[in-house]
């Protein structure tokens, strides 16, 4: 009688705690709580143990969705990753150069980044490789294609929310801004992207992938004065990166194109975010 009325009550604390578990919306407890309860009860764990390993699962459970968030919020279009990236194919990337990058210092002292280069050279693998790597390791970040941000900027000014919108980009730590080339600008187009380099300067983090060096800017944005003030902002504490080399989209000898690398596996964040990245981060070959 005894042993069932202690079995009784084992399983009712047992549901009490799922029952809390789910209410608090602990979904890293709940997902280990019967294994831990087992474990503790099988090598008479003390209660502090338990508690800490409940508590740590809980922990990292809130960092994969973390992570997971971040990731789907910037937009990425590709799985790319700096460990994908073709180096063997690109003679005009320093391999050494682009994994330095991706121990994110820039981010952490919100340089920009500027990617020149022709078609298909690896610009946009590289940018988005660098800004996977960002997510995994804390940052928010966000990917556009230039194109898409600068109508996204005039469509603003029609309903009045430029300024909530600037203020979120604005924000950003690292914002990728693809294939800033030959574009069919507005004047309120450009002056808009002038502002959103305007409140970025100094505060965070800007990859531009683009076809044009820095004179022809002059071109694109047809305003003299202005490119000369957006240029004096973006290229203070710049990296400039020229890739003069190959497009990867060239098929090789035997008939197989290497635009896209394989789909990696998911890799894991660092244990310490916005710390040194260890190892390679994200990136392709656009």
């Amino acid at each position: 009688m005894m042993i069932m009325m202690m079995k009784t009550t084992h399983r009712t604390t047992r549901e009490a705690l799922h029952a809390l578990v789910h209410e608090l919306k602990l979904k890293g407890m709940e997902r280990v709580l019967d294994s831990e309860l087992e474990r503790a009860e099988r090598n008479g764990a003390p209660a502090t143990e338990f508690v800490q390993r409940l508590l740590s699962e809980q922990a990292s459970f809130e960092r994969e969705r973390s992570l997971a968030c971040r990731v789907v919020q910037a937009r990425l279009p590709w799985q790319w990753t700096i460990d994908t990236f073709p180096f063997d194919k690109q003679s005009g990337v320093n391999k050494a150069q682009i994994l330095g990058l991706a121990d994110l210092e820039f981010v952490r002292r919100a340089h920009n980044l500027v990617l020149i280069g022709g078609p298909g050279t690896g610009k946009t693998g590289i940018a988005l490789g660098l800004l996977r790597q960002a997510c995994m390791n804390g940052w928010r970040g966000r990917f556009y294609n230039a194109q898409t941000l600068l109508d996204a900027l005039y469509a603003s000014l029609a309903d009045r929310t430029t300024t909530r919108l600037m203020k979120s980009l604005s924000r950003l730590p690292v914002l990728a801004i693809d294939e800033l080339g030959y574009l069919n600008l507005k004047p309120e187009q450009a002056n808009a992207f002038f502002r959103l380099m305007d409140q970025r300067y100094g505060r965070a983090s800007t990859i531009i992938t683009t076809n044009l060096e820095f004179d022809r800017w002059y071109e694109l944005f047809d305003n003299k004065q202005m490119v000369d003030a957006l240029l004096d902002r973006l290229k203070h504490h710049c990296i400039t990166i020229r890739i003069n080399g190959p497009s990867l989209r060239a098929p090789d000898p035997d008939g197989e194109a290497h635009a896209t690398p394989p789909t990696p596996a998911s890799p894991k964040p660092n244990p310490s975010p916005r710390r040194k990245a260890h190892g390679a981060a994200p990136a392709g070959t656009a």
